[in-house]
């Protein structure tokens, strides 16, 4: 039997047909074991599936788990009864938050107001909050020419790192050697990673910064700058990774990705392709002084020195590692640096990289959300171009057909006993084989095509959170599922400009990742954390009714 998901026309219609407190209704989130059947596994949306807890088994973990809906402005801490114990709520559409050890949230927060960047993940500011919900820092870095969005990571010191694009004009790229077929009319957003040193109660100062544009290559014009041997220079990045000319995006698809939340207001026919990194993911190891970012445009993940100094950081030389800020380290897609073929390719899409903390199963491992592995039968070749088609005869999307997966893998970069990565001449960075993965029995039931994260705990068992349908579940180390709840919640934010907050579409539980927490973590410290009463109201999906059947031709 095919499996099918509803499709966008079906949310479209839901949303300018129903009114919003029509779909709300009272229910309180099951405490009993429900088995979602496969049709609710296979979808890539799970609008229709059961929400709040699915099972609980005596082998969870216990403790909290941190969570914000993608289309909200409030950030939410359950139990492992799927219980609300505690909630923040701010003014702004938060991407992703972190608990601190104080007590205080920090939170990625969509600004309202950016002139430039069109891509997914926008965010432009920082703000903190304290246990009652009182902002206590609040940092904006939205600009015409730079925007920090994805994902941040607080240092032990305070200090902040955010993932940030810049803006390189068409000219300025195609002079560095980017293929003027593949440059788009309003040139390149490269990310580059900013240390942000909170100043009193609003503002900051950049203290430190990384580019990616000052550490590029390219092997198509000698005339350019940047020329060089891709093969040679493996702590670099190759500027045309992609070999076909840049297609360009009608203006009629264009308004209807707008319409559908698939992109924002600041899109463009000029700027599709744009973003060529779209890094979203930073993480920090304090031990080495190293920071990894995750780029799903490249398939590969990359360790830069942040001992370096930001001069230092410009160049290849200098820093605890010796090679400025050119990279220590890349993994998942060797092909980039012509160390590999597709056949060699481990990371697709990729979210959420982050090393194992010390005293945990696998330390000082890495572990990453491996988002859209493909499917060698795939007879659809982007799930994303069909949602985002206006003209597709077929509204539905058959699993069958598509059939791509996700999976959770944990691995061990190779290094020297300097600790120092390893790399021969020739040859790829390593490991060839992962230390530990998690993919679904049929595969097809685990599936995320973006968002998404996945956390090592201190038993060794593993959060996984399933992005696209909101749904978060623990495994133990053999797979085994003893812990799930899938997010009820939706609060329909809208900009001021009354479009939707990403992800939309049909992804209305969407969910970017989602952290736990034991019962000892100190900002629970004296803290009162039973169940709130009332809990929030779910948010429950009616879908419209469908057509009436066309009358026969007379």
């Amino acid at each position: 039997m095919k499996i099918r998901i509803f499709f966008f026309l079906v949310v479209l219609c839901f949303f300018y047909s129903c009114k919003k407190e029509q779909a709300i209704e009272k229910n309180d989130p099951p405490t009993e074991i429900v088995h979602q059947g496969d049709d609710i596994k296979r979808s890539i949306t799970g609008l229709s599936a059961k929400r709040g807890l699915i099972s609980k088994t005596d082998k969870a973990t216990e403790g909290f788990v941190l969570f914000q809906p993608s289309s909200s402005t409030k950030t939410y801490l359950i139990n492992s009864d799927g219980e609300v114990v505690h909630q923040w709520v701010g003014e702004l559409n938060s991407m992703q938050s972190y608990l601190l050890e104080n007590g205080n949230l920090m939170r990625l927060e969509r600004d309202v107001d950016f002139p430039t960047f069109a891509a997914g993940g926008q965010s432009g500011r920082i703000r903190e909050y304290d246990w009652e919900g009182n902002v206590v820092w609040d940092f904006e870095h939205a600009t015409i020419d730079q925007l920090i969005h994805h994902d941040i990571e607080i240092m032990p010191n305070g200090n902040v790192l955010a993932i940030s694009y810049e803006v390189i004009s068409r000219d300025e790229a195609i002079e560095a050697g980017m293929h003027p077929d593949r440059t788009p009319k309003a040139g390149l957003w490269p990310d580059k990673i900013i240390e942000i040193e909170p100043n009193g109660s609003k503002g900051g100062k950049i203290v430190w910064e990384w580019r990616m544009w000052d550490h590029i290559i390219q092997d198509i014009d000698s005339t350019k700058n940047n020329y060089g041997v891709v093969a040679d220079n493996p702590r670099k990045f190759n500027l045309n990774i992609h070999d076909k000319p840049l297609k360009p995006v009608p203006q009629e698809q264009l308004d209807h990705m707008k319409k559908m939340g698939f992109t924002t207001s600041n899109a463009t026919v000029d700027n599709r392709g744009s973003d060529i990194s779209h890094c979203n993911a930073v993480a920090y190891n304090a031990d080495l002084d190293q920071i990894v970012v995750s780029s799903p445009e490249y398939n590969e993940i990359f360790i830069i020195d942040h001992s370096t100094t930001t001069e230092e950081a410009k160049g290849n030389t200098g820093g605890k590692w010796g090679h400025g800020g050119e990279l220590l380290y890349r993994w998942g897609n060797a092909k980039n640096y012509d160390r590999g073929s597709e056949e060699d390719q481990q990371l697709f899409g990729q979210h959420d990289v982050k090393w194992i903390p010390k005293g945990y199963p696998g330390e000082n491992h890495l572990m990453v959300f491996n988002n859209d592995i493909k499917n060698p039968n795939n007879k659809i070749p982007s799930v994303w171009g069909v949602l985002s088609d206006p003209a597709n005869p077929d509204p539905l999307i058959s699993i069958s057909d598509f059939g791509n997966h996700s999976a959770v893998f944990e691995f061990n970069p190779e290094t020297d006993s300097n600790g120092a990565y390893v790399i021969f001449d020739s040859k790829a960075f390593g490991p060839v084989n992962t230390t530990w993965s998690y993919t679904a029995p049929d595969k097809h039931s685990f599936y995320s095509a973006f968002i998404s994260g996945a956390q090592r705990l201190k038993n060794g068992n593993t959060l996984i959170t399933s992005g696209a349908k909101g749904r978060f579940f623990e495994v133990t180390s053999d797979g085994e599922i003893v812990w799930e709840y899938w997010n009820p919640y939706m609060d329909n934010y809208r900009l001021p400009d009354g479009s939707h907050a990403q992800p939309a579409g049909p992804f209305l539980y969407g969910q970017f990742r989602s952290t736990h927490f034991t019962p000892d973590f100190l900002a629970f410290s004296g803290k009162e954390l039973s169940a709130i009463a009332p809990q929030p109201e779910p948010f429950i999906f009616i879908p419209p009714p469908p057509p009436p059947p066309e009358k026969p031709a007379e």
